[in-house]
């Protein structure tokens, strides 16, 4: 298997929604995107698939050691055997991918986050920066073009992290920051112990309101922040704010029933929405 196939796959195996937007690239621009994404997963898969966090944290620390050793010219791993000559070309820097790697390790490090600016930093690096090097890959032409992928990237999180409420208590983490469930007189064993009655309450719910409502308003900040030159490249971007906007409604119209139960959208919607955005350009 080459290297090219190994990211392929991965890329597929993943069944994200962000693998729909890619089919819309470019050749160049999809290779590079499918393996920077396959890097993604590698590393997060480190954290959720590897139950011994010591294990876990050597994992990375091998990741950071062969990202260093990539763009020193000795790179090893498929993925990055992959990723390395689209480097160049779209502006992807080992600050990167040392900085995905840094957001991983404060899943090994942290499983609660004090207040939303404390859960931002993390967004920032899982996400934020994620958006960035996407944005790039894309095509970025307008500087300010940056500012609305780091805010599509924070949308784009928060929805994960609503979705994924329930699959993250049964790894004992809990992404909501402490601050919020206090507002809500929400307590942690509540969401740990993901069953009715105590998930489910009406305090619960206006929690998870909460956290739609600002993650909302983050998607309409990114729309708004993208300058109009960079609108038709950044289309797959738009793909995937769709998408997820479109589950995070689904997952308002279940009254947030994700303690149990992990919502999604099926692929071939998924497909549906990414071809509606393709052809509407919004």
């Amino acid at each position: 298997m080459t290297p090219e196939q190994y990211v392929q796959q991965k890329a597929a195996q993943s069944g994200s929604s962000f693998y729909y937007a890619f089919l819309f690239l470019t050749p160049p621009r999809r290779a590079a995107i499918t393996a920077f994404y396959a890097f993604c997963r590698e590393v997060d898969d480190v954290v959720d698939e590897v139950q011994d966090p010591g294990v876990a944290a050597t994992k990375l620390a091998w990741w950071r050691k062969e990202v260093a050793a990539a763009f020193a010219g000795k790179p090893q791993h498929p993925v990055m055997l992959a990723l390395m000559p689209h480097c160049a070309t779209f502006d992807i820097r080992e600050t990167h991918l040392q900085a995905v790697i840094e957001g991983c390790q404060m899943d090994l490090d942290q499983t609660r986050y004090l207040d939303f600016a404390g859960l931002q930093r993390y967004c920032h690096l899982v996400a934020g920066v994620v958006g960035e090097v996407a944005s790039s890959i894309f095509g970025r032409h307008d500087p300010a073009t940056l500012a609305y992928a780091h805010t599509l990237g924070l949308a784009l999180q928060l929805t994960n992290i609503i979705r994924d409420v329930g699959d993250d208590a049964r790894r004992g983490r809990i992404y909501l920051p402490v601050s919020e469930l206090q507002q809500f007189d929400v307590k942690a064993h509540e969401i740990l112990q993901r069953q009715a009655p105590w998930g489910y309450s009406e305090r619960f719910t206006r929690l998870m309101q909460f956290q739609a409502q600002r993650a909302h308003g983050l998607y309409d900040q990114a729309m708004a922040l993208l300058p109009e030159v960079d609108r038709k490249a950044q289309k797959p971007g738009l793909m995937m704010a769709n998408i997820y906007r479109t589950l995070l409604r689904e997952i308002e119209a279940e009254n947030f029933q994700v303690l149990h139960q992990r919502i999604a959208l099926t692929p071939l919607r998924k497909l549906w929405i990414a071809m509606r955005t393709n052809w509407r350009g919004r």
